[in-house]
């Protein structure tokens, strides 16, 4: 258990072992797996390296003090040659430190332990950042049970406590569209469409934005579809109505018919409304693209330093994607 600003934290294992031995049998697992979950330093070390001796305790007591922070593995280099291959090391110790499946940095040679505490805040997440991560996954939960309300109210705890969560502040705001809340949602929207650069996922919930406003103010929002059918049977360069028609199309989260409505803007003219038809399109296919699962890795059987890795499994047909695939085609084919 762990306490903070008040809060007491589980995410510490009582049964935390410092300095886990890793093969290329439980390489999958305990390191390219893990790091999709937190940082995870790798120590390339041999029994007869006397700068290993002195670096090993000094890894294992930050670990402990890290509370849970990152975690640290050990690798013999000399009985893990294909390992120790895979990854280039040229001399020991060598720490690499790996997040979501792919080395991130590292650092050769027994370094202090001012300069080690350096390296890891460079990459491990702070206190606060771990709570809100808490914060999110428990939202999450509470999503896929149905309970949006308490979702919401867990989401905004986790941008209380870090603002700067840009992972939260996605949710929440893509959450409060879904529920109605557009003033709530566009406020907190602001502070992320204020980055440079503009992140894609939040320029994609800012159209998503303007959509669900033009439903809820602009007159059109009362029409039927046919009568949107009928002007632009009369005139297929009637853009302007083709995008009314998709803004609701998309207030409505009925993707695939507002994507085809804009493509028909996009092929007929690309420029057209500073490319509003193009923007919105690459918005909704933002909006539709499956999250990458925890735990997923990169490339199925193999690590990020290209070992073939035991237990391969075909990956499963995923039709939102496939639907993101087709679309994004459809697009390239339609701007060319």
């Amino acid at each position: 258990m762990y306490a903070l600003h008040g809060r007491v934290i589980d995410f510490i294992p009582a049964d935390l072992t410092p300095m886990i031995d890793v093969t290329v049998e439980n390489f999958e697992a305990e390191v390219i797996l893990a790091s999709n979950e937190l940082p995870v330093l790798v120590d390339f070390w041999a029994p007869w390296c006397g700068p290993c001796k002195s670096l090993g305790p000094v890894l294992e007591k930050l670990e402990v003090e890290y509370a849970g922070r990152f975690k640290l593995v050990k690798i013999n280099s000399d009985d893990e040659q294909q390992l120790s291959q895979a990854f280039g090391i040229r001399s020991i110790p060598t720490c690499v430190m790996m997040k979501g499946g792919k080395p991130a940095d590292g650092f050769m040679g027994a370094l202090p332990e001012g300069k080690l505490r350096e390296f890891l805040d460079k990459h491990v997440p702070g206190e606060d950042e771990l709570i809100a991560e808490e914060d999110v996954n428990a939202a999450e939960a509470l999503l896929a049970e149905g309970n949006a309300d308490a979702a919401l109210a867990k989401l905004q705890e986790a941008l209380a406590v870090n603002p700067a969560n840009d992972d939260a502040r996605y949710e929440y705001v893509k959450l409060l569209m879904a529920v109605g809340e557009l003033d709530k949602a566009q406020a907190a929207l602001a502070p992320a469409m204020a980055q440079i650069p503009l992140q894609l996922r939040f320029e994609a919930l800012h159209h998503w934005a303007q959509a669900l406003h033009f439903a809820h103010t602009d007159e059109r929002a009362q029409w039927q579809m046919p009568q949107f059918d009928a002007l632009i049977e009369k005139n297929k360069r009637d853009f302007d109505t083709r995008l009314a028609k998709a803004r609701l199309l998309m207030a409505a989260a009925e993707w695939t018919d507002a994507m085809d409505e804009l493509l028909e803007i996009v092929m007929r003219d690309k420029t057209w409304n500073d490319q509003v038809a193009r923007k919105n399109i690459v918005a909704i296919l933002e909006l539709l693209s499956p999250p990458k699962a925890k735990g997923e890795q990169p490339v199925p059987g193999k690590s990020a330093g290209g070992i073939e890795l035991t237990g391969k499994a075909a990956a499963l047909d995923d039709p939102q994607a496939e639907l993101v695939s087709k679309y994004r085609r459809k697009l390239s084919m339609a701007l060319n």
